[in-house]
């Protein structure tokens, strides 16, 4: 039922020693029944410290006391580049299928804590969920119903019958509902919870910068669903650290937007993607 989200900042050993079950790598397995899935819980992440603390110490008892088979992945990019929620979570999905068979992969923001924990952390065979379906900040309403942002769950072989997330959006705003368009393209539905069950409490957070371009993008997705997404990922893996409380994996973006997505993108909209990318080396490149 109802928890009551705890917003105490602590240390990491004091949440470590809250958490005694819990093995390196922030991975847990119940030792009294048998889990239906193996969860990666993937958080992208830049300079949430504070975020990152109140999120680890909420969701651990929370997952285990759902008695699911878990680990947390924590997918940090280096400054340079505008953050790119979505690639990173593309990163997170294909670096921890190396560490582990996961089945079930969900992806949430950081800033974001469960309130109920009837919220059950697995996935549907049949349809990827959205979690976080009522918002304390959002007067737990659905903003509107395409919406698949915030925490979502989807099965391995959902995530690649979609190629994952685009790679396109740097900055803030568009990758959520790209991926709705996904889903949709591949005639599944967008399944969730009751408002009663999915709430969340959003922590606070200074407002991030927008994707200039993302409606724009977001008009001619369809486009690219078969050339943006695993199959154009381009990254460098810089650090993966087993931690206690989990797995810190730490990548450097290419300065370049993939060249495959890029073939059916009009070429306005190519022109006008300042946005933190270096367009150099692909004008003395291809042009």
């Amino acid at each position: 039922g109802p928890i009551n989200v705890n917003t105490d900042i602590l240390s990491y050993k004091q949440i470590e020693d809250q958490n005694p079950d819990l093995q390196l790598g922030g991975h847990y397995s119940p030792t009294k029944c048998k889990a239906r899935h193996h969860v990666a819980i993937l958080v992208p992440y830049r300079d949430r410290q504070a975020h990152l603390k109140i999120f680890l110490q909420n969701i651990h008892p929370f997952l285990q006391k759902q008695q699911i088979d878990y680990s947390i992945y924590i997918i940090e990019m280096v400054s340079g580049v505008k953050f790119n929620r979505a690639m990173l979570f593309n990163i997170g999905y294909v670096e921890s299928s190396k560490l582990y068979n996961h089945t079930c992969f969900i992806f949430h923001d950081v800033d974001l804590v469960p309130e109920n924990d009837l919220n059950i952390y697995s996935c549907s065979e049949d349809h990827p969920r959205h979690m976080s379906v009522a918002i304390d900040k959002m007067h737990y309403k659905l903003p509107y119903n395409q919406i698949f942002g915030g925490a979502s769950a989807m099965t391995k072989d959902q995530f690649e019958l979609v190629n994952g997330f685009s790679n396109l959006y740097f900055g803030w705003g568009g990758e959520d509902d790209d991926m709705y368009n996904r889903i949709v393209h591949n005639k599944m539905n967008i399944i969730r919870f009751s408002s009663a069950v999915a709430r969340y409490k959003m922590l606070s957070h200074a407002k991030d910068s927008p994707n200039p371009v993302r409606s724009r993008l977001l008009k001619q997705s369809d486009r690219r669903f078969k050339t943006d997404g695993l199959n154009s990922l381009d990254y460098e893996v810089l650090k993966i650290s087993k931690r206690q409380l989990y797995t810190w994996i730490l990548v450097k973006v290419d300065d370049n937007v993939p060249l495959p997505a890029l073939v059916s993108i009009n070429f306005v909209i190519f022109r006008e993607i300042e946005i933190g990318l270096s367009l150099k080396k692909w004008n003395q490149k291809f042009l």
